[in-house]
């Protein structure tokens, strides 16, 4: 049975010692091997996110019957709002791309 997650500090987890680097491999390793062109979007937004100094979130799960599971999220911060905004460009502009953030697998 399932009993829910909660947030943790990831001072005290084995994550501690993390750089920007790290939890950017970490999201390539544990996400980016689902098929999908929008779920590779969605690794590589998060990658961005993680390398713009978003905030990494780490929650445990935990069942009754098998082991706990660590569960990752990552907060934007304001650079990587700025850095999606550059990469749309004008909206005035025959040029303009919308931003495609990709679907969680």
């Amino acid at each position: 049975m399932y009993l829910g997650e909660k947030e943790v500090d990831v001072k005290d987890t084995l994550y501690k010692d993390y750089s920007a680097s790290d939890w950017a491999i970490l999201w390539i390793e544990k996400y980016g091997q689902y098929d999908g062109g929008h779920h590779k979007q969605w690794v590589m937004d998060q990658v961005v996110r993680i390398l713009k100094g978003g905030t990494v979130t780490v929650k445990v799960a935990s069942w009754d019957d098998h082991p706990d599971e660590y569960r990752f999220s990552v907060e934007p911060s304001e650079e990587y709002f700025e850095w999606v905004e550059g990469m749309e460009g004008d909206p005035e502009s025959d040029e303009y791309c919308e931003y495609d953030e990709g679907i969680a697998p």
